[in-house]
């Protein structure tokens, strides 16, 4: 299998709910107007609390500084695993789960914060720059390693990225196990030809932009069904991610899924903001999944983590899931 290092350089940010309209104009010129900025990777996406917004140094200059705006402090780099020319099988579970092995576990034991981004078309792994060589020398075994270089993939061979290379002596400790919650929501993992963008541009925006008003929605219905809508466009490629209720505000001959019908459930994992230092928290998800072949999309967020599961297999990963959780002090 070969690792690509692509070629954007980004940063995670985060936009508070009542902040949002200070941002307005940005937003839509880097979701709607992409040929008037240089940006290439932009990914933003609801949760209850804010808006995540991923994207490239480019998409990032659009951003004015404000209280409402909190960015992390590093520069992230997207590293994407393919396969056999592809880069995913269809013949296997799909999503994070096909990478936990080979690429989740073996950084988390060499103390790498990741931030996962699924899209319809491909898994997205975010690590530090600065953690590179790291990366490079954890997984040259288990990968061809590949460095995106305006357009071309170049060979990276591992001397190439060691100078300064130290690797983390702590000693290993067992990840947080963090509590997770499993909403009633049904989700959709779609896809749009990005020239017919400007056919829905009126509902997305509604989508986004008001779908925060207050609502006549019973206390009960709040509690079991949680706000996500998630949002990509990737050097040309647009992914959407939303409740079947969001879903049926768009015309359904626009949005296209790889399977006819195909619904997901969300595990969201952490009880506080998880925060970005802590290491191994995807493994900690991921790597049940991938013992069970269960396909997964993972994505990350400023305060949270959320993983989409087959409906069909929600009720046995709620089990694994409370199983896994009882492991260690069982021990």
């Amino acid at each position: 299998m070969d690792l690509h290092i692509l070629d954007h350089r980004l940063r995670v940010t985060s936009i508070s709910k009542s902040g949002l309209e200070r941002f307005t104009h940005p937003l839509i010129k880097l979701i709607f107007l992409r040929n008037r900025t240089r940006c290439k990777f932009f990914s933003l996406t609801e949760t209850p609390e804010n808006f995540t917004l991923v994207l490239d140094e480019e998409g990032f200059k659009e951003l004015q500084p404000s209280e409402h705006l909190q960015v992390e402090s590093s520069t992230w780099l997207p590293l994407n695993v393919v396969s056999n020319g592809n880069v995913s099988s269809s013949s296997q579970a799909v999503g994070v789960t096909k990478i936990a092995k080979s690429v989740i576990a073996p950084l988390a034991q060499q103390h790498v914060s990741v931030f996962m981004l699924s899209t319809y078309q491909t898994d997205f792994i975010l690590v530090r720059e600065k953690d590179l060589s790291v990366v490079v020398s954890t997984l040259k075994e288990e990968f061809s390693i590949y460095q995106e270089v305006k357009g071309e993939s170049v060979p990276v061979r591992c001397q190439d990225v060691t100078n300064g290379l130290q690797k983390n002596g702590k000693e290993a400790i067992q990840p947080t196990v963090h509590p997770v919650l499993i909403p009633q929501n049904q989700f959709c993992v779609m896809s749009l030809d990005p020239d017919t963008l400007p056919s829905i541009a009126t509902t997305l925006i509604d989508v986004l932009f008001y779908s925060s008003s207050p609502k006549e929605e019973s206390p009960e219905q709040e509690l079991d069904c949680i706000k996500f809508f998630s949002f990509s466009l990737i050097d040309g490629y647009i992914s959407l991610v939303m409740d079947s209720e969001a879903q049926r505000q768009f015309p359904s001959d626009l949005l296209f899924t790889s399977s006819s019908g195909e619904l997901w459930r969300m595990v969201r994992i952490g009880g506080q903001p998880l925060g970005f230092d802590e290491c191994g928290i995807v493994a900690q998800i991921s790597q049940p999944l991938a013992d069970s072949d269960i396909s997964a999309y993972y994505i990350s967020t400023f305060s949270f983590d959320h993983a989409l599961v087959p409906e069909e297999d929600i009720v046995s990963v709620t089990g694994m899931l409370q199983h896994h959780r009882k492991e260690p002090a069982a021990s």
